[in-house]
């Protein structure tokens, strides 16, 4: 078993070997995901050592304070926080190798093709298909919606029906879909903000392989499942320091500038502090219990949480703020590559949060998650789930 000794030299080894100062810093990226640093808990070959989840701390330390680089992973963060572990869970030998180390290292950006026009909240009752051709391979046509960073991506993940005649469900099959295929179109979906994050995106004839099917045929829901657990906790379950996140601005804000502060707001502002310090720990928690195994619908809270204080937090920043909190630096359309939301005004900040509570899963879906699968509560009524797809009402 490696331990956390073990860790340190392997991580002073490959420091040794290739200096960051003067080591490009793709290259240095490479070396460590081949030594195994990229994350331990991965198996060997694949980026990994198999130690425990929680030594990556220990290797992450060593690198820091050498100055290293990171592999940026704000902007690949669908990659690692999606992609990857369903590939792990799911993907062949020969999937591993091929997608995960340019993922780790950020050569190549991912997206996820889940949501459409009409299965957003309902995301079994997609309809984009995918239809077996002659020679093997998948012939894809639909359209998805809400996608972020489709603009930057070169693969995606992909969710399509294959078999219409079953219950919704069970007819969807995972792909693997290469982004620079002819046939894949992507159009920027402009958001509140005046930015262009989203995209929608068309399919038509794109021709996926099936070795690029992750796995079995109609059995894509089970594997999405693995996809939106791990999801729910890199968006509600990020590592963030005290006063990381939207509080810090706020807590900043309310300490240099006194003469904003009322009774009221300082009631306020104590009450979403503490909040947010204990959704802060609860995320920890999370990812050290991470160590058994994959995430489940536990991690369904900590998105709700993260999506209704960002909310809180945001409306009382503006209010603290006053005719100031008002202004909103710049409307012009962009296609950014990662969503800033302590390097941007409080305006931006109120207004991008209005879609954390949509992204992710909405809050509604999510909370019927916690309620039946986290508290055993009965479920709700569902009078389509033994009627085929192709039966259901559109």
């Amino acid at each position: 078993m490696t331990d956390a000794a073990e860790l340190t030299r392997l991580t002073k080894e490959l420091l040794a070997a290739h200096p960051p100062a003067s080591t490009d810093r793709l290259d240095f990226l490479k070396a460590r995901f081949d030594a195994g640093l990229a994350w331990v808990h991965y198996p060997e070959g694949l980026g990994g050592l198999g130690a425990p989840r929680t030594l990556q701390a220990v290797v992450d330390a060593e690198l820091a304070a050498a100055g290293a680089p990171d592999n940026d992973p704000r902007r690949i963060g669908i990659g690692l926080g999606m992609a990857a572990p369903t590939i792990l869970g799911f993907g062949t030998e020969e999937q591993k190798r091929k997608f995960l180390r340019p993922l780790w290292v950020g050569e190549e950006v991912w997206c996820q093709l889940f949501s459409e026009p009409g299965a957003g909240s309902d995301l079994a009752a997609l309809g984009t298909r995918a239809v077996r051709s002659d020679g093997g391979d998948w012939i894809v046509n639909g359209q998805k919606v809400w996608t972020s960073s489709a603009h930057l991506a070169r693969w995606a993940i992909l969710i399509a029906r294959t078999d219409p005649d079953v219950p919704k469900h069970k007819g969807i099959t995972y792909f693997l879909c290469d982004m620079t295929d002819p046939g894949v179109e992507v159009r920027p979906l402009r958001q509140i903000t005046g930015e262009a994050e989203f995209n929608e995106v068309f399919l038509t004839d794109v021709r996926i392989p099936d070795a690029h099917r992750l796995g079995e045929v109609g059995d894509g829901w089970r594997v999405a499942q693995t996809t939106l657990n791990n999801e729910r906790v890199a968006i509600g379950g990020m590592r963030i320091p005290r006063e990381g996140g939207m509080i810090g601005p706020v807590a900043e804000a309310w300490r240099e500038r006194p003469e904003l502060r009322t009774h009221d707001l300082h009631q306020r502002l104590l009450k979403l502090w503490v909040e947010a310090e204990v959704a802060r720990l609860t995320g920890e928690r999370t990812r050290q219990q991470l160590v058994a195994g994959q995430p489940g619908p536990e991690g369904a809270g900590l998105k709700l949480s993260f999506a209704r204080l960002n909310q809180e937090i945001s409306g009382l920043e503006v209010e603290l703020l006053g005719e100031e909190g008002l202004l909103y630096e710049d409307w012009t359309m962009r296609r950014p590559e990662l969503v800033d939301f302590v390097g941007r005004d409080a305006g931006y900040r109120y207004l991008r949060a209005k879609g954390n509570s949509i992204e992710g899963g909405t809050s509604e879906v999510l909370l019927n998650i916690v309620a039946e699968r986290v508290l055993g509560l009965p479920s709700e009524p569902r009078t389509d789930k033994d009627v085929a797809w192709k039966d259901l009402a559109r």
